[in-house]
């Protein structure tokens, strides 16, 4: 079979054993990855759909998540849930899907002689599911029970509430899943639109990575998606500026612990230091090396768990600092926290410690494109949201560029007294009484 494709383009790092992967684009606009493994006895499939929570009105904050469901709930071809598993299952394969602020994922793995039936299935979901009223309704309560079991998860619910304290009352703040009201209040025209306005290939990105050839891969998606059918999407609000109002949310419950989330707005994903960032991170709050760790817990013993994470978005993002603490240490462990912040704005890193936190982010990151899954994930993610793939070894030189000075200017840039917001869940919490922690000088 003869492929067509508007466009095509081949990227290869410099490292000899880097994977290299290819694009293509249909007629219709779907974009095609492909990241060819050739000593791989599996193959991934993902189609990345460009819409999340951020897109959404308040009345149907929600409707991504749950239509993220209903793909699973039977097509003409395959009636109902238990076939569409079965047809991937049978072949050896598992399949989920995930929804984020901004995108929507779903995505199968199976052995790489397979793929023809993984293509199918997650083609025929995305394209032909049935968006049934009665399962619309049955599935109405699986999700509403997801959004209770995240809020008896002390730990999850604080970090629901980081989200809003850090963004306010925007979409990009609030809940993926939504709320029980606004799921209770989604119909079935509510996901039938979201399918029409957002489900388009011009939206959308295939990634395939694995035992597979291009050519392969674009054979089928010709056979399953050429037919796919719509334009562009609306533009996503952007988020507005600066920490919530009301930026200490406190959740007082009568557990044995607090569960504390301590954020900052931080930067965009492509933004010049992304790099920077990352480093200062690690050397903040990732893995038993960092200072937090060190502090809280080894010094003091105020803190069994401890860490900090990023999140970054195509306008804003946040560093999040996460940890449990006894109500006793609840104050001491938020003012320990900031001096580690601030101590970063004050003082240079050590280059020691600076060698060593650039060698484990570019070790990590190597790390975690071992398998078929991730490289899938991460060219579809990459093309989908920047609109092209950050080669690996420019990611590794970036990282490892970093300097003293650089992560010095961004913990300046972003560790501020007015860029702090704070959530805890637990015990004795009171959100007057914690307020006038949120100091850094």
């Amino acid at each position: 079979m003869k492929v067509t494709a508007m466009k095509s383009s081949l990227h290869r790092s410099t490292g000899p054993t880097m994977p290299s992967w290819q694009i293509s684009t249909l007629k219709n606009g779907l974009r095609v990855v492909t990241t060819p493994m050739p000593n791989s006895q599996g193959a991934s499939v993902n189609i990345f759909i460009g819409v999340g929570s951020r897109a959404e009105s308040r009345r149907v904050n929600g409707v991504s998540h749950y239509l993220e469901h209903m793909l699973f709930k039977g097509t003409d071809r395959r009636p109902d849930a238990i076939t569409i598993a079965e047809a991937i299952e049978g072949a050896g394969g598992v399949l989920n899907a995930y929804t984020a602020k901004e995108l929507t994922c779903y995505w199968n793995q199976v052995p790489y002689d397979m793929l023809d039936v993984a293509m199918d299935v997650v083609s025929d979901m995305v394209l032909h599911s049935r968006i049934d009223e009665e399962e619309i309704e049955r599935e109405r309560t699986v999700v509403q029970q997801e959004i209770r079991r995240s809020h008896d998860q002390p730990g999850a619910w604080a970090g629901e509430l980081m989200s809003l304290a850090v963004y306010g009352d925007q979409p990009i703040g609030w809940s993926i899943a939504g709320s029980l009201e606004t799921v209770q209040g989604l119909t079935r025209d509510d996901m039938v639109g979201h399918i029409a306005t957002w489900y388009t290939p011009q939206n959308s990105v295939l990634s395939v990575a694995g035992n597979v050839t291009h050519d392969q891969v674009m054979a089928l998606a010709e056979q399953h998606l050429a037919g796919w059918n719509g334009g562009l999407p609306p533009a996503v609000i952007p988020a507005m500026n600066g920490v919530a109002p009301e930026n200490v949310l406190v959740d007082a419950r009568d557990i044995s612990q607090c569960n504390v989330s301590i954020g900052l707005r931080a930067i965009p994903r492509v933004d010049p230091d992304r790099h920077p960032l990352t480093i200062l991170n690690n050397v903040l709050g990732r893995g038993m090396s960092s200072r937090l760790f060190k502090e809280v817990r080894e010094r003091r013993g105020l803190a069994y768990s401890v860490g900090s994470g990023i999140s970054r978005h195509t306008d804003t993002g946040s560093l999040t600092i996460s940890m449990g603490v006894t109500a006793d240490n609840l104050r001491e462990a938020i003012t320990v926290s900031l001096g580690e912040l601030r101590r970063l704005v004050e003082e240079p890193v050590p280059e020691e410690e600076m060698t060593k936190a650039r060698d484990y982010a570019a070790g990590s990151f190597r790390l975690g494109l071992e398998g078929t899954m991730s490289l899938g994930q991460r060219a579809g993610e990459n093309l989908l949201l920047l609109g092209e793939i950050e080669p690996i070894d420019d990611v590794v030189n970036g990282l490892r560029s970093v300097t003293a000075a650089d992560v010095q200017r961004v913990a300046t840039r972003i560790f501020r007294s007015d860029n702090l917001a704070l959530s805890v869940v637990g015990p004795q919490a009171n959100a007057d009484d914690l307020r006038d922690l949120l100091t850094i000088f």
